[in-house]
């Protein structure tokens, strides 16, 4: 059975658990090892994937299980250490922006302040109506690593889920740098769990990918075509720094975003929007107006 690790909380309480998903509920994590509940999600992959999937299965066999609709999942990775970006990365979305494909990633950064979970709500800003949406992979770096080559990179993938890396696209346009427009607070909804690199094609190739505004099919197209794969962005990164476990890379959108169609398309209150990846799952949230 596949793995599916969520960080989620329980109505009334703050502490952060971590989990697995099975049959429609969610087991928690307790490894005997204390700093991994200190520590989340991200230290439980630090000690290895087979570590990660066995604490798991312990869990399930403990039968001891919260039923997922009275649970509040969180990003996987509540508050990365880092997450980068990339844009144009597929060749399709770069020329509907009137983009030559790259020669090299267009790199940027988010804040952990703009992460939402699953069904959170997706906020639109009251300084901008112009809210755009992009369906796109994420992983989650399991060890430390650094110059990191072809052959051993996909070892420092811990695993992969679905991203939505909503745009404010007037204030992405009022500088040539794209921060201000991609760091609007509960903006990057990421989840909605953490499935294991092992139990995906390497590189989460060949898989998939969508998304749905209200269910309209708004993007379609595969991981197998981003032009900068899994491996290679890996490679790139870890020339210039460091990567640690529970770091996200998160790796760019198909063409079909609202702001290239004619009229552009906006999210607006109210709006469902559903990030499906195949072998991950479906990332859904509604958007509603900031207060």
């Amino acid at each position: 059975m596949p793995h599916r690790f969520v960080s989620y909380t329980i109505a009334g309480e703050t502490a952060v658990r971590v989990g697995t998903v099975v049959d429609g509920s969610v087991a928690e994590i307790t490894p005997p090892d204390p700093s991994f509940r200190a520590g989340g999600l991200a230290a439980l992959l630090a000690q290895g994937s087979q570590a990660a999937c066995q604490a798991a299965d312990q869990a399930i066999a403990a039968g001891k299980r919260v039923p997922l609709d009275k649970v509040r999942l969180l990003p996987p990775i509540p508050h990365p250490g880092k997450i980068i970006c990339l844009g144009l990365n597929y060749a399709d979305h770069a020329a509907e922006g009137g983009h030559a494909k790259p020669a090299y990633p267009s790199f940027f950064m988010r804040g952990a302040t703009s992460l939402i979970g699953h069904e959170a709500p997706l906020r639109r800003p009251r300084v901008s109506t112009k809210l755009d949406y992009e369906a796109e992979l994420a992983l989650v770096i399991g060890r430390r690593a650094r110059h990191l080559t072809q052959s051993e990179a996909l070892s420092a993938v811990a695993g992969y889920a679905c991203f939505n890396d909503a745009t404010l696209r007037d204030y992405q346009r009022k500088t040539p740098q794209w921060t201000i427009g991609k760091n609007f607070d509960g903006t990057g909804a990421f989840g909605p769990w953490l499935v294991p690199a092992g139990d995906l094609p390497p590189g989460a190739s060949g898989l998939k990918i969508e998304s749905r505004l209200n269910g309209q099919v708004m993007q379609r197209d595969n991981t197998a075509n981003m032009l900068f794969p899994v491996v290679e962005t890996l490679c790139l990164l870890t020339e210039a720094l460091t990567l640690d476990p529970g770091d996200v890379v998160v790796m760019g959108t198909p063409a079909g975003v609202g702001y290239a169609r004619t009229p552009p398309v906006w999210m607006q209150p109210g709006d469902r929007i559903e990030i499906d990846i195949e072998g991950i799952g479906v990332l859904a949230n509604t958007v509603q107006e900031e207060a």
